[in-house]
């Protein structure tokens, strides 16, 4: 296996470390990203690789983490961007950017970020992965005269916006790049029992942190970490099929029905790049 240089974000906790242990184990190198600085320097430190520290709920610390990124690979360039950072929040609040804080950090920071390292990643025939969850299928109905709004519907409404959102985004790349060689995948990595939804109030925290959580099929970080490392250690076209939705290890069909909307998937992008300020 050719070792890869991957940048992976959500890296402090979660999957996101457990996938990280796995990746350093088969010699890729690790560009860690979480919001933590105490978790993500311990996780850097446990596997060896570098790491930055980014709030996603600010648009302008997306456009600094770009740019150390970029500085960071150096002329090795990035092979595969791990959009996995995200999570459920409390009531609907603004980020400093005056979009819903759940909307914001779970699709708007991830497309400005693939964005801006997207013609580093077209040179080396990278590919993306992000990571969504069965949520968007339940909970998700996108209104893009609304999108971003904060409002009082529910937070699991948000995080189900959010997520379709990552599904059309990975649509939106395979239709846009692929044929320059880019690749993008999303998936759900399973109910896996980690701090998810820990500081909201909505049902989803119900289903993680009460007893409900312990007769549901959940899976542990390590599991739903060897998924993500599995895609990310993968070869587009071989390991996995660009421009789908796995949920786990399997590609489905079982997905919201605007997902399936390429018109929606072209308007959903055109409407983000104007949102955190893209041509």
């Amino acid at each position: 296996m050719t070792p890869k240089t991957i940048v992976l974000t959500g890296a402090s906790d979660g999957i996101g470390a457990a996938a990280s242990r796995l990746l350093s184990e088969q010699g890729h190198r690790l560009l860690l990203v979480g919001r933590s600085p105490e978790k993500t320097a311990a996780v850097a430190g446990e596997v060896g690789a570098d790491h930055f520290v980014a709030d996603f709920a600010s648009l302008a610390e997306v456009h600094e983490l770009a740019e150390r990124l970029t500085d960071a690979a150096g002329d090795d360039g990035i092979d595969v961007l791990a959009n996995n950072a995200g999570g459920i929040f409390g009531d609907p609040q603004p980020t400093v950017d005056g979009f819903e804080k759940t909307f914001q950090v779970n699709h708007l920071a991830p497309f400005l970020l693939t964005n801006l390292l997207l013609p580093g990643l077209l040179r080396r025939g990278g590919s993306v992965v992000n990571t969504s969850s069965a949520a968007h299928r339940f909970f998700g109905r996108l209104e893009l005269e609304r999108l971003g709004d904060v409002r009082h519907v529910s937070a699991r409404r948000d995080y189900g916006d959010a997520k379709l959102a990552t599904v059309l985004f990975t649509r939106g790349l395979h239709q846009r790049f692929h044929d320059d060689g880019l690749s993008a995948v999303a998936f759900h990595p399973g109910i896996v029992r980690t701090s998810f939804a820990a500081g909201s109030r909505s049902g989803m925290r119900m289903v993680y942190h009460s007893a409900l959580g312990r007769v549901l099929p959940m899976i542990s970080a390590a599991q739903g970490g060897a998924n993500l490392a599995w895609l990310l250690a993968g070869t587009p076209g071989v390991t996995w099929t660009s421009g789908r939705y796995y949920d786990r290890y399997r590609p489905t069909a079982r997905v919201h029905s605007q997902a399936d909307d390429p018109h929606l998937a072209d308007a959903l992008w055109r409407r983000s790049a104007e949102m955190v300020g893209l041509g």
